[in-house]
């Protein structure tokens, strides 16, 4: 993003709108923090909620399935958005609020040949919300 909140950060929406990402999710905004990691930020919207006010916890298993690959793209990697998540755990760590933008912590930890194991912690202020682990199938690479 050139100016704004955002200025110098790498902002990533789902071009074909009426998608997940597009309706359920929303626009992040990911930059590199040196090799293997990035930070997701993400502002939340009163559509994220449960019914309780907290964010929901399906919403915060989407944003983190979603921080793996706004990461990549940050860490210089955007050809592997179309990578598939083979798994992904969640541990639920505390409440979030909606108001207060989510922050990811995205760590790549190893890549194989046709694997990607990563781990991310997403935060709110100064609070753990949750934190969890995915393997990612790479895209192949053309020959």
């Amino acid at each position: 993003m050139p100016d704004g909140t955002w200025a110098g950060w790498l902002a990533w929406t789902d071009p074909v709108q009426g998608t997940f990402l597009d309706t359920s999710i929303g626009p992040s905004y990911s930059r590199s923090d040196g090799a293997g990691r990035a930070t997701v930020m993400l502002e939340t919207r009163p559509s994220h909620a449960n019914r309780m006010g907290a964010l929901h916890g399906g919403f915060l298993a989407g944003f983190a399935d979603h921080a793996y690959f706004a990461g990549l793209a940050a860490m210089g990697r955007p050809e592997q958005a179309s990578a598939v998540t083979v798994d992904l755990t969640m541990q639920y760590c505390g409440s979030g609020d909606v108001g207060p933008p989510l922050r990811a912590e995205v760590e790549l930890l190893r890549e194989t040949g046709r694997l990607m194991f990563m781990r991310t912690t997403i935060h709110q202020g100064d609070g753990l919300v949750a934190a969890s682990t995915a393997t990612v199938r790479k895209v192949p690479t053309p020959k």
